[in-house]
């Protein structure tokens, strides 16, 4: 049996003979929109597409294929439309992954407003610190960064991920202050390994200029999580590169003090990953709109830029 995101990758992949074109009107990458047919072709044991790197042509088979298919796709989705709305009330067990302190300051708080507009929706939200895989795990949706596209999952970015080197004041009262990220390599580094292959993560810090230069922080101590690191720095046993919507409220307070204010990693956005528009559920839509709309009326995208 052939999944629906299958199929509406072939089809929209026809009308307009452009896997690049039919990702952006599905909101996918075309690498995805690329598997997906052909995991389609290696499903039915026939060639749909000619390509070549000038144009997308369809075979005699996938011609006959998607007159087979006419507007049933468009009615199959008209159906699961109807069947997700038909009692009006979103409802259903709400599965997400999101990060700990992400999730704990920005968006858990939202919680008692999402359970009085949807009370019919159960929650299940997970606060951990690790890319999940969506399908595999049973997820409806996902906040953070580093998901990789693929089965048929888009990301809508909500704000930049920016890090920031920051210390605790004690810590730096009788340092130097750096002036270059080269300069950090002077000051005890809280340092970050990667879970899944045990190296330590390397950062490259850019400016408002686009100059960029390797951060050299010297590893006094390693950890595995962002949230050790933060509490190690909070402690003042040394200087740690964080993201900055975990560090504004010990900024704001005065527990932690910008270092090299000009400078910032910039390690992507982040996202709000789940299924395609035509597969997500309705409870899922609902929490999609709520969380983008407080990121919306917050500025959070704003707050979260490192300049």
């Amino acid at each position: 049996m052939e999944t629906l995101a299958n199929l509406e990758c072939f089809v929209r992949s026809a009308e307009v003979l452009s896997f690049s074109e039919a990702a952006r009107r599905l909101s996918l990458t075309p690498a995805a929109v690329s598997r997906n047919v052909a995991a389609l072709e290696r499903n039915l044991g026939v060639r749909l597409f000619q390509r070549s790197t000038r144009r997308l042509a369809l075979t005699e088979a996938g011609e006959r294929f998607l007159a087979g298919i006419g507007d049933k796709l468009d009615g199959l989705q008209a159906v699961i439309a109807d069947v997700t709305n038909e009692c009006g009330e979103p409802a259903g067990c709400l599965k997400v992954s999101m990060p700990f302190t992400l999730g704990t300051r920005y968006i858990l708080p939202l919680l008692p407003g999402f359970r009085a507009r949807y009370p019919a929706i159960r929650i299940d939200w997970h606060l951990d610190n690790r890319p999940v895989d969506l399908i595999a795990e049973g997820f409806d949706a996902a906040v953070g960064g580093g998901f990789e596209l693929a089965n048929s999952i888009v990301a809508r970015r909500l704000a930049p991920a920016h890090l920031i080197a920051v210390a605790a004041p004690a810590y730096m009262a009788n340092r130097a202050a750096p002036h270059t990220p080269g300069d950090l390599g002077t000051l005890d580094g809280i340092a970050l390994r990667f879970g899944s292959t045990g190296r330590l993560r390397q950062w490259t810090m850019r400016d408002a200029a686009g100059r960029e230069e390797a951060v050299s922080l010297r590893p006094e101590i390693i950890l595995n999580d962002p949230v050790p690191a933060m509490e190690a720095a909070l402690m003042g046993l040394g200087v740690a590169l964080l993201a900055v919507p975990d560090v504004l409220p010990h900024l704001s307070n005065g527990l932690l003090v910008r270092l090299l204010p000009g400078w910032f990693v910039d390690a992507g956005a982040i996202s709000l990953y789940h299924a395609i528009p035509t597969l997500t559920p309705r409870k899922t839509q609902m929490f999609i709109n709520f969380i983008t709309d407080h990121f919306r009326a917050e500025k959070l995208a704003e707050r979260f830029r490192a300049i």
